[in-house]
């Protein structure tokens, strides 16, 4: 049990980190008027285990916080993997 709620920790911990600089990395790339990270990029980042840090980075750069898109599938991202984490850590 202890191995599995590590390995999940690990990846969503990752995960966030990338999303995290994802997010910071297209907002930087919009302020310069530059070839941007595409959407589905960013979405793919938060789905695959990045939510905590692609709703964090939403937060902090303030970047795609109108997008209809976003502001259901990040969120809901999020809580599905606080779910995961969570039946990992009382439902083995």
């Amino acid at each position: 049990m202890e191995a599995a709620v590590y390995r999940i920790s690990i990846w969503l911990g990752t995960t966030s980190v990338m999303a995290f600089a994802a997010f910071g990395w297209d907002k930087a790339l919009a302020k310069l008027k530059r070839r941007r990270v595409p959407e589905v990029a960013l979405l793919g980042c938060a789905l695959l285990g990045g939510g905590a840090g692609a709703a964090l980075g939403m937060i902090v750069f303030r970047h795609k916080i109108r997008k209809p898109l976003f502001r259901r599938l990040v969120p809901l991202s999020l809580c599905a993997q606080t779910a995961l984490l969570a039946w990992a850590v009382w439902g083995m």
